[in-house]
């Protein structure tokens, strides 16, 4: 279990799709103008990621290797249909604030990275988390941008006024003004982590883990603590 539980905060903070990876930035910063747009995009996103990896990983036995891409493709195509058409019959407003953006999530790197590098190796239970992690990593980070972006571009959250118009920004509403915002977010995750100071093997350690089965990376093993002192 505590393995399962250093797969899942993985993706939360230390391997973060958005703020470590750097990865599906384009639909982040273009969403992100409205808390209801990040959290919505978020969760498609989770939904996705979550059902791509368990159908892959339970099935990757029967998929030829020489023809995994296309089949990786068709099954996350498939779920994004499906979260696509299921925001249009329940949330059209949503659908239509996100617009190609939801489609779009077929293509996101996020998804293809982690079908490709893990749920194709990886045993159920581990699929689950990873995916939960990452999706949920994705999602806070995005909900957090929105929340800056909304409140001091447009002076509200979740579209309730805060801030007279006289004062808001209009800055945060714009292009420039997502990346700025997104800048500050991987500015003070370096500095939250520069402070906890927990140094990292990447080799040695990494590769005893690896060894025993381990399939968490930069899981924060002290450098001076020895394979045979236990990874």
């Amino acid at each position: 279990m505590k393995r399962l539980f250093g797969i899942f905060t993985n993706g939360l903070v230390r391997e973060n799709p958005l703020l470590m990876l750097m990865i599906g930035l384009c639909s982040a910063l273009a969403v992100t103008t409205k808390v209801a747009n990040g959290i919505g995009m978020g969760l498609a996103m989770t939904f996705v990621l979550l059902m791509s990896e368990v159908v892959i990983s339970l099935f990757k036995k029967l998929i030829p290797d020489s023809i995994r891409i296309p089949v990786f493709i068709i099954i996350i195509a498939a779920f994004t249909t499906v979260i696509d058409y299921v925001l249009k019959a329940w949330f059209p407003e949503l659908s239509r604030a996100m617009g190609v953006f939801i489609p779009l999530i077929v293509v996101n790197c996020i998804i293809m990275g982690r079908v490709e590098g893990f749920a194709y190796k990886s045993p159920l239970g581990d699929v689950i988390f990873d995916s939960l992690g990452m999706g949920l990593g994705y999602t806070w980070v995005l909900t957090g941008i929105s929340l800056v972006r909304e409140f001091l571009g447009d002076g509200a959250i979740l579209d309730r006024m805060i801030i007279p118009p006289d004062y808001q920004i209009k800055f945060f509403t714009l292009a420039p003004g997502g990346f700025f915002v997104f800048a500050l977010f991987i500015s003070f995750n370096l500095f939250i982590r520069s402070k906890l100071k927990v140094p990292v093997s990447q080799t040695a350690d990494c590769e005893g883990c690896a060894a025993q089965g381990c399939t968490v990376t930069h899981c924060g093993i002290p450098e001076n603590q020895t394979n045979k002192e236990g990874n």
